[in-house]
């Protein structure tokens, strides 16, 4: 079950899950009044129940658009080690898209780290975002394993909630092998200069006024599909 939350105990165990989900150390931890004031200005809770406990929560917060237009950030998404791969996440953001779309929001937006590729089909592919920006370690190191020390480069998604379609003239492909989940943990070097070589394809790619609008997977690579995209 997916529901709204905003009783402190049920944020605290929100804060608690990201230790369990991404191994960090206090530094790194939102603390649980940024849950509560996102309950308080405009933003949400959301935890994901097996029965009464809590496997996996999001946040979003409002923001603020050049202009005046107003768009929930997600800020964070997580799910229990156990419980993925069950569409805990999708049903999560799902959920978020109803909710955000009741209170007049049409725009969700979020980081996502491009070398997750699972998460980028997630998003791509199973959400129908588009993404057009690419930042440069954008939360500087983290204590999280699961960064692998690298640099945190995220891709921002854009998730447009009353368009439909997106551009199919596909021009420039940016390809992440799959065993880059491995070279996390036993090649950062080599990790590295894979990460690398994709922020500048990412970089080049944008500046020439494409977006990554569909995403293919494989044997071997996860490959993101960009193409011309106009102002939306």
């Amino acid at each position: 079950m997916i529901r709204e939350i905003a009783e402190h105990d049920e944020l605290e165990e929100a804060v608690r899950l990201q230790r369990l989900i991404w191994g960090f150390e206090d530094v790194d931890l939102l603390p649980l009044r940024l849950f509560v004031v996102a309950t308080k200005i405009g933003g949400h809770v959301l935890g994901a129940f097996d029965g009464d406990r809590m496997v996996g929560f999001s946040l979003a917060i409002p923001g603020l658009k050049r202009g005046g237009a107003v768009y929930w950030h997600s800020h964070m998404m997580g799910v229990l080690p156990d419980y993925r791969n069950r569409g805990i996440g999708r049903d999560l953001k799902f959920r978020q898209r109803e909710d955000a779309l009741a209170r007049g929001i049409k725009l969700i937006e979020w980081t996502f780290d491009p070398l997750e590729l699972k998460n980028a089909y997630l998003n791509i592919e199973k959400l129908g975002v588009i993404v057009r920006r690419y930042v440069l370690n954008q939360y500087g190191n983290t204590t999280s394993p699961l960064h692998g020390g690298l640099p945190t480069d995220r891709c921002v998604a854009e998730w447009h909630l009353d368009l439909a379609g997106r551009p199919a003239d596909i021009e420039a492909r940016i390809p992440i092998p799959v065993e880059i989940g491995d070279l996390r943990r036993s090649d950062l070097v080599r990790a590295r200069a894979i990460q690398k070589a994709a922020s500048e394809q990412f970089l080049d790619c944008f500046r020439r006024g494409l977006a990554v609008v569909g995403f293919e997977r494989s044997e071997i690579a996860g490959t993101y599909l960009l193409a011309p995209c106009p102002s939306v």
